[in-house]
């Protein structure tokens, strides 16, 4: 199994930062694409930006030019940094990890999440 736990949120107001970190032990092979999903109260789950064991990466057009995603590949760690905080980016925040285990066999996990809250 893999685990992954998540810190980092909190409540601050508009326009101020945030960092968050997941970090994955635990079951870990090949790391496909590690980051970060987000779900406010009722709507659905969508993705905030994710990376690549490349360094690829891929944002929602709604947080492009303030958001940044990083890894670090040593410490099976993903961040998020957070910039311009809008009360839009209210939600919980979950990390996804997706790897190919020893038997080419794609998988995927999540985090319990968690929350941050924008003031406006």
């Amino acid at each position: 199994q893999v685990q992954l736990v998540e810190s980092g949120g909190g409540l601050v107001q508009a326009g101020g930062s945030l960092r968050l970190s997941c970090a994955a032990s635990g079951c870990i092979f090949r790391i496909n694409t590690i980051g970060w999903y987000r779900q406010a109260a009722g709507k659905q789950r969508e993705l905030v930006a994710a990376i690549t064991s490349r360094h690829s990466t891929n944002y929602a057009d709604s947080v492009k030019g303030r958001f940044t995603i990083s890894r670090d590949n040593a410490k099976n760690t993903v961040y998020l940094q957070m910039n311009n905080l809008k009360p839009e980016d209210a939600a919980v925040y979950y990390c996804n990890l997706e790897q190919t285990n020893f038997i080419g066999s794609r998988l995927r996990y999540w985090g319990k999440g968690t929350q941050v809250t924008v003031s406006s």
